[in-house]
């Protein structure tokens, strides 16, 4: 049987169509998987907020990748979280050069829209990259080290003033996870893990949480980054 047959009959059995180029069958056709960003590159927003630690991408947010992103995160297109940790273990592993285990830590969500979504797509992401790179051979652990304080809104509509205002101050790092991290991992390096880099107030407020407990991190990885322009 065919790709083309295959995905043909998976269409009629489960009404289902890439989330890139809507053709019939599986949710990313092995043509636009074809076309998936292969490693990464730095990727800072604009403006760049200050001390922001290196942060790395696999590709922009758009096309195909932005479809994926949002097919998992709305639309709970579950077998989307397996290539997009793919992208995003590319962000974290790309140049990285650290003689030390790697602590992945997830931007934490808020919990209403955990439960209103049903699942965590950030986390399950970061475990999926998580997995590849122990395949290769890396010590690399994940860690849920950050909760969100009360008072956050929804960051969709604001602008990087408002974003950064909304963040201040909004992350912390719960007593216990660090007690878990420091008797397994002495001498560990974090990578703050997201999906979508945007004026990157998200992940210097992450940054700023685990720095103000002595946690040392050494980048920022997403899996996209929207394209900024100077004004």
């Amino acid at each position: 049987m065919t790709e083309m047959v295959r995905d043909g009959a998976l269409d009629l059995l489960l009404g289902g169509a890439c989330v890139g180029c809507a053709r019939p069958g599986r949710l990313l056709c092995p043509g636009c998987a074809e076309e998936l960003p292969v490693g990464a590159a730095p990727a800072w927003p604009t403006p760049v907020p200050s001390g922001l630690v290196e942060p790395w991408a696999a590709g922009a947010y758009e096309g195909t990748v932005r479809a994926m992103v949002l097919g998992l995160k709305e639309r709970r297109l579950l077998s989307l979280a397996g290539p997009l940790a793919a992208l995003l273990a590319a962000a974290v592993a790309t140049d990285l050069h650290v003689d030390a285990p790697v602590v992945l830590v997830p931007v934490p969500s808020r919990r209403r829209t955990v439960r209103a979504r049903g699942h965590d797509p950030t986390h399950s992401v970061t475990q999926g990259a998580a997995a590849l790179l122990r395949a290769t051979g890396r010590e690399v652990h994940v860690h849920r080290l950050l909760r969100l304080r009360p008072g956050v809104v929804d960051q969709a509509g604001l602008d990087a003033a408002e974003r950064a205002a909304n963040l201040a101050g909004s992350m912390h790092c719960p007593t216990p996870g660090l007690r878990r991290l420091a008797r397994r991992l002495d001498h560990a390096r974090l990578v703050v893990c997201d999906d979508v880099l945007t004026s990157g107030s998200t992940a210097r407020e992450a940054q700023r949480a685990l720095e103000a407990v002595g946690l040392g991190v050494v980048r920022i990885a997403a899996v996209a980054a929207t394209r900024r322009r100077r004004p």
